[in-house]
């Protein structure tokens, strides 16, 4: 990969990453398993950290019926979720909006870089879960789970979408930012450079581990290619 000291394209997962819901997404899902199938469900118990909303409920059903659901009832799960989350985000009394993530969003901006979003989570529940931050208005685009169900994959439809915006723009100009080894892997795998941040259960060394170039324990910290303010 060539070293770039300057990103042109920054992404940034959500979860963990930009925002901590609170509960919101466990309890939206285990709502919508209860309305459907009468079965309390906890995804917490059954999934990873990083992966995206369709291998969560896959997964989730799995585990608690025995079986996938139909793509029908999927669409179904998908809909009481996202139900049930426009309103829990909404009162989540845990809800957070990470240190230093509204300073690092303008100053980005006003130094000329496209942010954009890649989330595992399904685009309407990602942008739902930005809502009550009010950081919605700083992204231009982005990449989510209802795009992919490969976080590698999705990250380099992001990376798609930002060269229509950045004409020339290569990966190795695309800073890729989450919580998780999962991002480390997709954004290696999509050619674009790791940033990890210890917000989540990982540690600094677990993201390292995963192959993170540039390592912060919080965006209170100086930003990989910005100078100090």
């Amino acid at each position: 990969m060539a070293k770039v000291t300057r990103p042109v394209v920054v992404l940034f997962d959500v979860d963990e990453t930009l925002i901590h819901s609170g509960g919101s997404g466990t309890r939206s899902w285990k709502v919508a398993f209860e309305k459907l199938y009468g079965i309390s469900a906890d995804i917490g118990a059954h999934s990873t950290s990083g992966e995206t909303d369709p291998q969560i409920a896959k997964a989730t059903a799995l585990a608690v019926l025995g079986r996938v659901p139909s793509e029908d009832e999927l669409v179904r799960l998908y809909v009481e979720y996202l139900l049930h989350l426009s309103q829990d985000i909404l009162i989540s009394p845990e809800y957070q909006v990470m240190p230093g993530v509204e300073k690092l969003l303008t100053r980005l901006g006003e130094n000329g870089v496209i942010l954009g979003i890649v989330s595992g989570a399904m685009e309407g529940a990602a942008r739902t879960k930005l809502l009550p931050g009010n950081l919605n208005r700083f992204f231009v685009f982005g990449a989510y789970g209802s795009d992919s169900t490969n976080r590698g994959e999705l990250t380099k439809i992001a990376i798609g979408k930002a060269t229509l915006l950045h004409s020339g723009l290569v990966p190795a100009e695309v800073f890729v930012v989450g919580d998780t080894p999962n991002d480390m892997k997709a954004a290696i795998a999509a050619g674009a450079v790791p940033v990890g941040v210890a917000t989540g259960t990982y540690s600094i060394e677990d993201l390292r581990a995963a192959g993170g170039v540039h390592i912060l324990e919080s965006f209170e910290e100086p930003f990989p290619g910005l100078t100090r303010s």
